[in-house]
This record gives C-alpha cells, sequence and structure tokens, in this order.
C-alpha cells in the first residue's frame, strides 16, 4: 500500500491532544465518582461493598450460618462482579466489619480484623467472614424484584443496580471517600433516631430541619465520646450538608486513697486510637526541634514544662475497650486544668468534617441536606415496597391460577383421568375439555395422584381462599398511596425496634478550649531573680533573702520579682518596648540562669529598665518624665513575639518611670524636678489598653522632668522636696489639689506640717 495513502489517512482520524486528553480525564473522573468513590443515597453503599454484600448473599454466607475463609468471599467478588485487585476487595469487606469504624457493621468477622489502634487485619487466608443479621436490612428482599439488575463486567452474570435498604443506611453508618473533585464525609447516626425522623418526614413532608432535630439532635459514632458543637452550628450542619462538628473525649477521675486521684479515659473521638494519645503525650513530653532548628522553641519548651509538671504516668489497660489511664505528678494538680491541657495538645479533643455528598436518586452526585436524603431514601423506599408487593402479587395470583386448575381436576377427577387415558395429546385435550390454560394443564399433567386425595381437596380449597384475601390486600395496598405509606412506616418502625439500640455519644455543648490558651501549668509561689547583665533564673517559693543571692562576677541585681507560675513576667525597655514570657518558662536550680536573650530579643540596642509581673487584668499607670503618661491592663503589654510590641514613645531625653499600680486609693500625687506639687484625681487620666504617647499629668517646663508618682487617699503621700523623701500630711495635701496638667504649687512656699522620713529612697 502506497505510504502516501496510510499518513492521509492517519491526518484525517487525528484528534487534538488536549480535546483526548479532556475526553479521557472526564471518562475516569466519571468512573471514579460514580463507580468507585461515592455512595448512593438509596442503599448507603458504594459499588464494592455492594457486590461483597451481594456475592456473600448468593454464597449463602447469611447470619448464624458457619463463615467460610474471606480468602474465598474475595475471589467470588473478583471472579464475577469487581474486576479489580483482591487488597481493594479485601480492605472494604474489612471495614465493614469493623465495630469501632461502622456504627451497624454488615459483616460478622471471625479473627483479626484490625483495632482502632491502627493495627491492620491478618491476611484474607487467615480470616474468616459472614453476613452480620443487620445486613438483612439491606439484602432481605432482592429476590423480590424490588430493585433492578445489570449484567456485571463481562455479561456472565446479574447484580443489583442497588440493595433494597429498609432502612436509611447511608445516615446509619455514615461513608467517607475522596473522588475526583468531590469527596465525602458523612457522619452515623442512632438507628432508633433516624427512623422516628424519617415517619416525622412521612407524616410531615414540609418540616424544618429544627423538626428533624427533635428527633436527631446529633451524629451517634461507634465508639461514643462527646459531641461539643453548639446546637446551632449541628442545624446549619445538617440544613446545608457541609459543616464540621467538635468531638471529645469522655473520662471519669477515679478517687485513691489518701487524697491521690487518676484520670480514666473510657471513650475517644471517632478515628481516634489509644496509640494516637500516648504518641502524642510522649511528643510534646519530650518535643523534637523543628525544621531546620537545633532546639527547640520557646513554646515546645513551655508545653514540655507543663506536661512533666502535671503528668507522671500515662498507660493503657484496655484490650478491645478504651481504658486510657493517666496519673498526675502530684494531687495538687488540678483534674480540670490537667485534662484542659490534653484537650488542648492532644487528640482528645478534634474536628469532625461534615461533606454530605452523595449520588441522589436522580444519579448525579450532590451535596445534600438530612431533610433532602431522608426524602429522596423515602421516595426510593416507597418505590421498593410498592415493587414488592406487585412481585408477591404476581406470585400469588400464579400460585391461585395453578390451584384453581387442580381444584378443576379435583372436582373433575374421573373424567380427567379418562381424558388423560384416552388421549394422544393429553395437555391439548384437557385444554380444550376443562377450559385450562396451558399452565394449569401442564400442572395437572405433572402432580402425583396422591395429590387428588379427599383431603388434599380441602387443602387446595383452604389455600386458595387465603391467597386470595392476601391478594385482595396487596391489591388494596397499590390502590392506595395512604396505605402504601403506612405499611412502609410500620415496617421502619418494626425494623428499628428489632436493630436497633441505646445512643452512644454524648451531646452536651460547651466552649472548646481554644488553640491559642497558656499551657496549663501547676499555679505555685516563684521568685524570678534577674542581672543586670541580662541572666535569668527563678527560685521556687517567695521571701527570698536578697543578700543570699549570689550572682556572677562583674554582675548585680537587677530585679527580683515574686509571682506565681501561672503569671506573665513584662519588661519594659528604654525605648517604650515591651516584653512578655511565662514565668513558668523560667529555669530553675541552683546555676546562674540562662542568658535571657534566648527568651527575648531586645530591639535597637536599648536597655531593660523595668520588670513586673500580674493578673492580666491588673491596670498601671505609666509615663515619662517629660509628663505624658496613661493607664493600661498588665495583658496590653503581652506579646508573645520574642522581638517584643511597642508601647510607650518617650521623646527626646525622656525616661520611662517605674510603672505605678493602681490600687483602690484615689488621687495621684506627682512631684517636679522644680519641687512643684500637684494633687489630681485618677479618674482624670485616660486608659490606653495597647499603649501610646498619653495624655499631659503636669504642666512643666522644657528643662523640667517629674521626678516622682505617688498614689495618695487623701491623708497622706511620699514626695521629694530638694531630692530628699518627706511625707505630706492630708490637712495639707488637699491644698495642691487641681485639675491634670496643672503646674501645681511649688512645696518650698509652704509651712505645712512636712515630716521626714527615713528609709524611703
Amino acid at each position: 500500500m502506497d505510504t502516501s495513502m496510510l499518513e492521509n489517512n492517519n491526518e484525517e482520524n487525528a484528534v487534538p491532544i488536549g480535546e483526548y486528553a479532556e475526553e479521557a480525564y472526564l471518562a475516569y473522573a466519571v468512573s471514579v465518582v460514580k463507580g468507585r468513590a461515592l455512595p448512593s443515597v438509596e442503599d448507603g453503599q458504594k459499588p464494592v461493598q455492594r457486590r461483597i454484600l451481594y456475592a456473600m448473599k448468593e454464597m449463602g454466607l447469611v447470619a448464624g450460618v458457619k463463615p467460610v475463609k474471606s480468602a474465598r468471599v474475595v475471589g467470588n467478588v473478583l471472579g464475577m462482579y469487581h474486576p479489580h485487585g483482591d487488597s481493594s476487595a479485601y480492605e472494604a469487606a474489612v471495614r465493614l466489619a469493623q465495630d469501632f469504624t461502622l456504627r451497624y457493621p454488615l459483616i460478622d468477622g471471625q479473627g483479626n480484623f484490625g483495632s482502632r489502634d491502627g493495627d491492620g487485619a491478618a491476611a484474607m487466608r487467615y480470616t474468616e467472614m459472614r453476613l452480620s443479621p443487620i445486613a438483612d436490612l439491606l439484602l432481605s428482599e432482592i429476590d423480590r424484584g424490588t430493585v433492578d439488575f445489570q449484567s456485571n463486567y463481562d455479561g456472565a452474570f446479574q447484580e443489583p443496580v442497588l440493595l433494597p435498604a429498609r432502612l436509611p443506611m447511608m445516615l446509619l453508618n455514615g461513608a467517607s471517600g475522596i473522588a475526583v473533585g468531590m469527596a465525602t464525609e458523612i457522619v452515623p447516626h442512632n438507628m432508633r433516631e433516624i427512623a422516628n425522623a424519617v415517619l416525622h418526614i412521612m407524616d410531615n413532608p414540609n418540616c424544618t430541619t429544627a423538626d428533624f432535630m427533635q428527633h436527631v439532635p446529633g451524629p451517634d459514632f461507634p465508639g461514643g465520646g462527646q459531641l461539643i458543637t453548639q446546637t446551632a452550628d449541628i442545624l446549619s450542619t445538617y440544613e446545608t450538608g457541609r459543616g464540621s462538628l467538635r468531638l471529645r473525649a469522655r473520662w471519669v477521675v477515679e478517687p485513691m486513697a489518701r487524697g491521690q486521684w487518676r484520670i480514666i479515659i473510657n471513650e475517644l473521638p471517632h478515628g481516634v486510637s489509644v496509640e494516637t494519645i500516648q504518641d502524642e503525650i510522649l511528643a510534646i513530653s519530650n518535643p523534637k526541634p523543628k525544621k531546620d532548628k537545633k532546639t527547640i522553641d520557646q513554646d515546645q519548651l513551655l508545653i514540655k514544662q507543663s506536661a512533666l509538671s502535671m503528668i507522671d504516668t500515662v498507660k493503657s489497660e484496655g484490650k478491645k475497650d478504651v481504658r486510657l489511664i493517666i496519673e498526675p505528678k502530684t494531687s495538687k494538680v488540678s483534674s480540670d486544668e490537667l485534662m484542659a491541657f490534653l484537650l488542648l495538645h492532644t487528640s482528645m479533643e478534634v474536628s469532625c468534617p461534615v461533606n454530605m455528598v452523595m449520588i441522589g436518586t436522580d444519579g448525579r452526585p450532590a451535596q445534600k441536606g438530612m431533610i433532602a436524603i431522608l426524602k429522596e431514601w423515602i421516595a426510593f423506599r416507597l418505590n421498593v415496597v410498592r415493587r414488592r408487593c406487585q412481585f408477591d402479587l404476581d406470585k400469588i395470583n400464579k400460585r391461585i391460577h395453578i390451584l384453581e386448575g387442580r381444584m378443576i381436576a379435583f372436582l373433575h377427577i374421573d373424567e380427567v383421568i379418562k381424558v388423560i387415558r384416552n388421549s394422544d395429546e393429553p395437555k391439548t385435550d384437557l385444554i380444550a375439555a376443562f377450559q385450562l390454560s396451558e399452565i394449569q394443564a401442564e400442572d395437572i399433567l405433572e402432580i402425583r395422584l396422591r395429590q387428588l386425595a379427599r383431603l388434599e381437596g380441602f387443602k387446595i380449597e383452604k389455600e386458595l381462599k387465603d391467597l386470595r384475601e392476601e391478594a385482595d390486600g396487596l391489591q388494596t395496598i397499590l390502590g392506595s398511596d395512604t396505605k402504601l405509606r403506612r405499611l412502609t412506616a410500620k415496617e421502619i418502625k418494626q425494623d428499628a425496634e428489632k436493630y436497633g439500640d441505646d445512643r452512644r455519644t454524648l451531646i452536651e455543648p460547651v466552649e472548646r478550649v481554644q488553640g491559642g490558651q497558656k499551657a496549663f501549668v501547676v499555679d505555685e509561689p516563684v521568685t524570678i531573680l534577674l542581672s543586670k547583665n541580662g541572666w535569668i533564673r527563678a527560685r521556687q517559693g517567695h521571701g527570698v533573702e536578697r543578700d543570699a543571692i549570689s550572682w556572677k562576677a562583674g554582675d548585680s541585681e537587677f530585679a527580683v520579682i515574686e509571682t506565681r507560675t501561672t503569671l506573665p513576667i513584662v519588661l519594659l525597655d528604654s525605648n517604650g518596648r515591651c516584653y512578655a514570657f511565662d514565668a513558668s518558662t523560667v529555669p530553675g536550680g541552683k546555676g546562674d540562669g540562662i542568658p535571657l536573650s534566648s527568651i527575648i530579643e531586645v530591639q535597637n540596642g536599648a536597655k531593660l529598665v523595668h520588670a513586673l509581673s500580674g493578673k492580666d487584668d491588673d491596670r498601671y499607670l505609666f509615663a515619662t518624665s517629660n509628663s505624658y503618661g496613661f493607664i493600661a491592663p498588665l495583658k496590653g503589654l503581652v506579646a508573645r513575639p520574642k522581638a517584643g510590641k511597642a508601647f510607650m514613645k518617650p521623646e527626646g531625653k525622656a525616661t520611662i518611670l517605674p510603672p505605678l499600680a493602681l490600687d483602690d486609693r484615689t488621687h495621684l500625687v506627682v512631684t517636679s524636678s522644680e519641687n512643684k506639687l500637684l494633687v489630681f484625681a485618677v479618674t482624670e487620666m485616660n486608659e490606653y489598653p495597647n499603649g501610646g504617647k498619653g495624655v499631659r499629668i503636669m504642666d512643666i517646663p522644657d528643662n523640667a522632668s517629674l521626678s516622682r508618682l505617688e498614689l495618695s487617699n487623701g491623708l497622706s503621700a511620699n514626695i521629694l522636696v530638694k531630692g530628699k523623701a518627706k511625707v505630706i500630711e492630708g490637712d495639707v495635701l488637699s491644698k495642691f489639689i487641681q485639675k491634670r496638667a496643672r503646674k501645681g504649687y511649688s512645696v518650698l512656699d509652704t509651712k505645712p506640717v512636712i515630716k521626714r522620713q527615713a528609709g524611703l529612697f
């Protein structure tokens, strides 16, 4: 053949590669979405699960019979219905048998089918399986004309398109899958609650999601646990088909001898194993440096110290059931704080995504709310019951037809025998003689003579009567939509009573443990020792003798702060920048401590000038020597970055005065370098929670400065007069009261009762 003709032919059949790739990928995507990853709203099963259950039904592996090797089941599934890898089919079967994965397992597995600790199932040559009793909800009606069948992959066998689910298995067991461009996460629910909701929707088609939640308050997971999500958020999730739920472990505090106690965790969130929790506690107790880091950071150090100060032992005593025991370091640790710490830093509290995407009754994938899901399932179930009734009616009518022929033969037995004996074609002659159908004539020719005995006649008559009554009942149901719905509702109620059980997951909305919360530590008194050269350490307790504190050669005290382990340490530098860290992060011991630079990084060559510690709501007066200041709570100075944050704005050569802790005293006494005195109400000072420049405190010349700030209750105050500490009594103090930002009066021009007080400075 001419090569030019081949080239021309190839060019004519050529397809642009982009167009071909688009078509091929679309075909692949549709195959994954509809044939692999997403369940159907009708029976809640993916194709591989449906094929496994049907194959086991065909093998006779119903509940109660002797189980067979899993390899045999997998072989039948692959050979007859599912031409894929054996591992995929076996893993799907294993999941159907795991009571910690499915709320209502559909396979009864014998042998090692894995554990919630992440252990895999044994090989299929070792395990055995059969259907569980609950599988009847999917398979019991499959041979009664309830669903359509289709040819298998090679046309040799027939397989069901769907299973005739008697309850909405989609919501009972949930589903999880990743398709192309979409994924599904459907959470499990309680059978009795879902059944009640279905009955309510059947009676009230226009009901709302809020009405639905009167019957189904939330999901019901196989491992129990506690659902802490607010009711409004659950409602939103159910309404839209998408959201996030928050799950928490459940525990009890077990008292022991001599005031000791321990925590027993007996339920974990869905999908979380005991081994996972143990590994996470080990990881926070002995953290590893983050990527490209040589040492652990301050957050890791804080969490580590918290864990080591609170937790002594973690051990598991459960085999099948969860029983994780956590013993505290000391009985002084609060059980609430310990559990809050674990909820924050481990998977004892997790988020559970919900994304109810499925193949609807129209064959299209979509995200659906709960009401829409149940309405589609109800329509499917009504059609199944209608088809089943029609199938039963057709079967009964066929039996009636045969029995009517037998009754004719019974009543005319002599004539029938005569026709048969004298006929060359008895079937044709029987049809002509007694107006029988071919089916009736065939049946008469095949029955035994004993079936024409007198007693058999009574049996035929009774069976005919019963069958006609049953046929009339089925005909009535098929002719009345109300009766069809009533029958369906009755069966749903009966199935829920037979197979249903109590709720396992506690629904109790509470505030979640926030990720930004501080790590929990034992609340103890502690003294922080900070040197001028920037070395910091901690001593347990208060009342440390300062004369007994040793410092490095050439170093001396900068600050000795008595505080508690749960409170922050706040430092101010000469540029008005503040730095904060938790007192619990400062190491103890007898050494010189650690460099402060490992905790904070003082910026722009500034020097630390003041240190303080207190509760977040403690209020302080912050001022600069050029007479500007403001009030702020201590929490306004807490900055997590090592570089701190800008808080005050000293101008020029102004210095930052020692912060003044506010209390119930009512007035502020201000002394200037000019020996002037001003007294005004504290309420005149503005509050700047996040810092700033502040407002004018006292009117002073540019070359003057504030020398002292003092709080007073109007009875007396400490002041500076020519650099000397003195006390001014209340009867004179009142003469200096003015408004804020005034010049004040000279202390030297007065002859009040001013007493010298030693030891103030």
